[in-house]
């Protein structure tokens, strides 16, 4: 069992032991047979084993050594040319090499090394009965390798029974975040969230952040509401096919993207380098979450930045994350967006640091639906009375623009 901070190096942790391990085992045969699977690495998300299959590839580049990466959302007739031609290193998220194993174009017999990646988010994510299904097609002697950022107890528990008598390596104390992260807290009106973020982006010259939210609607809405403030931004979720989730990716890290909108499926296995922000659009539930979230940024010994923000139901989330993380993160309220008065005495605790109003470089496009005036009462100069179709002495009932801005609530 190994936990480190993110961006540490753990793949290379376990990369490069198996690629010394099995160097003495290469082949140059063209045959399949002298290429069986001899370590197989199950993680979460494509993302991920994309990741990790690339760091196979680039460690082992002098090695006669042959590695592949499977997993859903594309066609399958590749990836079995791949596996028919022999590969010793084989990456995989669980529910692909389950459609493999059924296939028969996969076998487990001659496997030493089994790694789970990311363990945490594998049981997250509801893989345990297909990691168990895959655990009883390997060899019952073998090398079993757990990495994660964070050790919940329910991992430990899993450990037990996965692991015989683990060695643990932590790095760094339990679920630590990267010493060269920044923390910011902004308090804000839930309404007011999307306005402010613009803010942000537009008032500081952002160019380049990866913006979290909890769903993938709201995703898509906040990537096509911040494109209407023209700011360059795309989103990627679980609903986007591969193709469209490694365009996106791609053109995030070429810079034609300077705002990147995800669902946690990004908060592991993006390895951006140099990424300088990333911003918690809608604050995690699980503090893990907040870690794995962070943690793409501050990677590799650069310095980086993460922005929460906070409106009053977050709360309970930050105090949760706060005790998780062992530091309270600084408050700093940004003028025109700020919460109630009793709400900014409940999260600040005390008189908390204030960010002067800016002019922003480019006001924020109007949109009826979505947007809203800094003041609330306060109407738009160039805005003109629509007509309406409630009956006289009747006041229409105002929309619920909280509810359009933050996404689906979770139960």
């Amino acid at each position: 069992m190994a936990g480190a901070q993110t961006g540490t190096g753990k793949t290379a942790a376990f990369a490069l032991p198996i690629l010394q391990r099995l160097a003495p085992l290469a082949s140059t045969s063209a045959s399949p047979a002298r290429h069986p699977v001899r370590a197989l690495v199950l993680a979460p998300t494509r993302e991920l084993a994309v990741q990790v299959s690339e760091s196979f590839r680039d460690y082992g580049r002098h090695l006669p050594l042959r590695s592949t990466v499977v997993y859903g959302g594309v066609d399958m007739n590749a990836q079995i040319e791949q596996l028919r031609r022999g590969v010793e290193v084989l990456v995989a998220t669980p529910g692909r090499l389950l459609d493999h194993v059924q296939n028969k174009t996969v076998m487990f017999n001659q496997v030493g090394v089994l790694v789970l990646d990311e363990a945490d988010r594998m049981l997250d994510m509801g893989f345990l009965p297909d990691i168990k299904r895959i655990i009883a097609l390997l060899p019952a002697q073998r090398q079993n390798l757990l990495f994660s950022a964070t050790f919940p107890d329910e991992i430990r528990a899993l450990a037990k029974s996965l692991l015989r008598q683990p060695a643990e390596v932590q790095v760094a104390s339990r679920n630590a975040v990267a010493d060269l992260v920044s923390h910011i807290v902004h308090p804000v009106a839930r309404e007011k969230k999307r306005e402010l973020l613009a803010y942000l982006i537009q008032s500081r010259g952002l160019k380049q952040v990866l913006v979290f939210t909890g769903t993938r609607i709201g995703a898509n809405r906040l990537a096509h509401q911040l494109r209407k403030d023209r700011i360059h931004a795309d989103a990627i979720h679980g609903d986007k096919t591969q193709a469209e989730r490694e365009a996106a990716l791609e053109d995030f890290k070429a810079g034609k993207t300077s705002v990147l909108v995800a669902t946690d499926v990004a908060s592991r296995g993006l390895d951006i380098e140099g990424l300088p922000q990333v911003i918690n659009f809608d604050v995690p539930r699980s503090p893990e979450d907040y870690v794995h979230r962070i943690g793409r940024t501050g990677r590799a010994g650069t310095a980086g930045e993460a922005i929460s923000l906070v409106s009053p139901e977050d709360h309970e989330a930050l105090a949760a994350i706060e005790k998780l993380v062992r530091r309270r993160i600084e408050r700093v309220l940004v003028a025109g967006f700020e919460p109630n008065a009793s709400t900014v005495a409940a999260l600040i605790g005390k008189e908390p640091r204030r960010r002067p109003a800016q002019a922003s470089p480019v006001a924020p496009a109007a949109d009826p639906i979505f947007s809203k005036p800094y003041e609330p009462g306060e109407p738009k100069a160039d805005a003109e009375p629509k007509p309406s179709a409630a009956a006289p002495g009747k006041k229409r009932r105002a929309p619920q623009v909280a509810a359009l801005l933050g996404g689906l609530k979770r139960a």
